[in-house]
């Protein structure tokens, strides 16, 4: 393949905003911890060509992107985000990702091998990144001027969907909640331009239901709401701090309400499991937390299992909201939000099928945390195929403790 030499991310701000919140939770409360991440391509029979063939390029663009930091007027907008504090961003200020963190090499399969490991103060920055500079390599030798035109056609249809549901909205009642998709396609994007084009065109056709981007620069470029709360990864370092495992999320939970005093309200449940998430959201976190976040497993059945859960709490689901992000494109968003809206309000984060919807396969590549503090973490999704670990005496302790039964 031809060498790359431009390099692809150019800005520090070029990544989730909850890679941003997580960092400033981690730096004050657990700056010492300790993780290792690993790469995967989920569907490596289907790709056009092995993902080993750009390991060449990835490591001049990795040897890029630890030249960067951040520019005065990037923590200045840091800075305007009320939930960002001041230390943090000073601490930003200094930040530099460390090129000695992470390797890639190929494996005894000839498959690409991506790991990440050192202070989760540093590694866990890189994930974002290094997944839109592999999706940005692959997909570069497979574009052309047919590729972007059938792109735009699908764009296109996307503009008049949105067009068709704000008229649907309008004829509804002014109490009914409004229907809200936020771009989540960072890490999957077909390139970084692409992105920035399919972001300003969906906002600039209807602002008030394509608001929000999880892209932190472009929502300083677009003035945009920047979207993001926490990952897996936040909540599965906890299995591995000095808490009982039992007690695992509801001390990841505690931490982000002490950090964030009652902003980023939305807790992701399926690290391990819907139904073990919600043993342990009791009412003092039902009432603390804003909504929740689905991430994996049969949406219906999870956002009725998250209504349910309020109502017998005796909390009023139509205060709360549900944010669906698994899978998603705009018909399967309006659909659950017609189902869900006169329970409880709705918001849906839309990644590759906004970002890379181009008429050729995307690749399904995901950067997981897999040890921390020297143990094993794992999560056991809602949807089997997403869990990640090596060690399968750690996932079947893991089972026990949360009381989850094997998939069928």
């Amino acid at each position: 393949m031809t060498a790359t030499y431009s390099p692809i991310i150019t800005s520090l701000l070029d990544n989730d905003l909850y890679k941003f919140t997580m960092l400033q939770a981690m730096l004050h409360q657990f700056p010492q911890t300790h993780g290792v991440y690993r790469f995967r391509c989920r569907n490596n029979k289907d790709t056009a060509y092995p993902l080993a063939n750009i390991k060449k390029d990835l490591e001049q663009q990795l040897d890029s992107l630890c030249e960067l930091r951040f520019l005065p007027d990037e923590l200045d907008y840091l800075r305007g985000l009320r939930f960002m504090r001041s230390d943090f961003v000073d601490y930003l200020e200094l930040f530099k990702l460390k090129r000695r963190f992470i390797t890639v090499s190929i494996d005894e399969k000839g498959r690409l091998s991506i790991d990440i490991e050192g202070p989760m103060i540093q590694a866990m920055f890189f994930e974002v990144f290094v997944l839109a500079i592999v999706n940005e390599l692959y997909f570069n030798a497979l574009s052309d001027d047919s590729v972007i035109v059938e792109g735009q056609r699908r764009l296109d249809e996307k503009v008049a969907l949105l067009h068709q549901y704000a008229a649907e909205q309008k004829k509804e009642d002014r109490n009914t909640p409004p229907f809200i998709v936020a771009d989540f396609g960072t890490r999957r994007r077909f390139s970084k331009r692409w992105q920035a084009h399919v972001v300003e065109t969906l906002h600039k056709a209807e602002p008030k239901i394509v608001g929000g981007t999880s892209n932190v620069y472009l929502a300083k470029q677009l003035g945009m709401t920047p979207i993001g709360t926490m990952a897996h990864e936040f909540m599965q370092a906890f299995q591995a701090l000095d808490v009982r495992l039992r007690d695992s999320q509801k001390a990841a939970l505690e931490a982000w309400v002490h950090e964030y005093r009652g902003d980023l309200g939305i807790a992701l449940t399926d690290v391990v499991g819907m139904d073990a998430f919600l043993r342990d959201f009791d009412l003092y976190f039902a009432k603390l937390f804003d909504g929740l976040r689905h991430d994996s497993g049969d949406p219906y059945i999870w956002g009725d299992k998250a209504v349910a859960h309020y109502e017998k709490l005796k909390i009023d689901p139509k205060t709360k909201i549900l944010t669906f992000s698994d899978g998603l494109d705009l018909e399967k968003a309006w659909e659950l939000h017609q189902y869900f809206k006169n329970r409880i309000r709705t918001s849906f984060g839309i990644g590759t099928n906004l970002t890379n919807d181009m008429g050729i396969t995307p690749i399904n590549i995901v950067l997981k945390l897999v040890e921390c503090n020297g143990q094993p973490v794992a999560k056991l999704s809602d949807s089997p195929g997403k869990t990640m670990i090596n060690n399968d005496t750690y996932l079947a302790y893991l089972r026990q403790v949360f009381e989850v039964d094997e998939p069928e």
